[in-house]
C-alpha cells in the first residue's frame, strides 16, 4: 500500500536522510522515498498508516507535515 505526503521545511539530502529514517522506523513501512524538489513522501507500507503517526515522525525528523 503507498500512501503520499507533503512535508515542508526540508532543504538538502540530511533532510531527506532524517524524514526517511524516522518514517523507515514506523511499525510495517517497507520503503520511504522522498522528492525533495517538491517535498512529496511516498511511504510504501503492508497496512494503511496512522496519520498521527506519520505526523509524529514527520515532526520528529524537524519538519511538518502539510494537510494531513
Amino acid at each position: 500500500m503507498e500512501s503520499t505526503y507533503q512535508v515542508s521545511g526540508m532543504t538538502c539530502g540530511h533532510c531527506v536522510n532524517s524524514v526517511s529514517t524516522e518514517l523507515n522506523a514506523l511499525p510495517g513501512v517497507s520503503d520511504v522515498q522522498v522528492d525533495l524538489a517538491t517535498g512529496r513522501v511516498t511511504v510504501t507500507s503492508q497496512n494503511p498508516l496512522d496519520a498521527d503517526a506519520v505526523r509524529a515522525a514527520v515532526d520528529e525528523a524537524g519538519y511538518d507535515l502539510v494537510g494531513a
